[in-house]
């Protein structure tokens, strides 16, 4: 039998390892409530198994020294990006635009994030967060990763919550959720298969 012709469809059918990124750390932050709620819709599939990177849970410098305390952040932090297939950025909107501990998280590698495909989720007010993903769809092409096009938004995100973190009228998002997962799978399938033939060169 020739085994090597097989082995590359049995890597494709390998459930996707992503890793979501949760954004904020401001104080009495709402980002919790909707990342419990993407987890239970990245676990109703069979196609992604997932795992969180908390920027509330990083302690890393801002000014990108390596000290020992940062290196023994990153040391939580690099090997959930670095074995990521694909990466799912939620991200609440601050000033019109995402939050600085992302973007230093973010800043903190490079390429952890090359020819990988990110989804984006975004909460807030009037906007839903779309001026952060904007932002961050720029800073994603920076790092030669791609963004896919379907995003998730909540707007007016506290109303759309009841109390016990369930959403009021989960069809809407239940339906956005599952195209842009279904982005990221096709993507992430394709770039790993992709990066397993020819490694990246960028």
């Amino acid at each position: 039998m020739n085994t090597t012709a097989i082995a590359p469809a049995a890597a494709a059918a390998d459930p996707l390892r992503l890793t979501l990124v949760v954004g904020s750390n401001r104080h009495g932050r709402f980002g919790p409530v909707v990342a419990d709620w993407l987890l239970g819709r990245i676990r109703d599939r069979d196609d992604l198994v997932a795992e969180v990177v908390d920027v509330a849970e990083t302690a890393l410098p801002m000014s990108l020294e390596p000290t020992p305390e940062a290196t023994a952040a990153l040391s939580r932090i690099t090997p959930k990006l670095a074995r990521a297939d694909a990466f799912v950025v939620l991200t609440p909107e601050y000033n019109h635009s995402f939050p600085a501990g992302l973007k230093n998280l973010v800043d903190w590698h490079f390429t952890e994030w090359q020819a990988k495909p990110v989804g984006l989720v975004s909460y807030g007010g009037l906007s839903g967060g779309l001026r952060a993903v904007e932002h961050l769809r720029q800073v994603f092409a920076e790092l030669h990763a791609v963004t896919v096009r379907d995003t998730v938004s909540f707007h007016n995100a506290g109303a759309s919550f009841d109390d016990r973190g369930a959403l009021r009228d989960p069809s809407g998002p239940d339906t956005a959720a599952k195209t842009m997962l279904d982005q990221l799978v096709w993507w992430g399938s394709a770039l790993r298969e992709a990066r397993a033939n020819r490694p990246y060169g960028g």
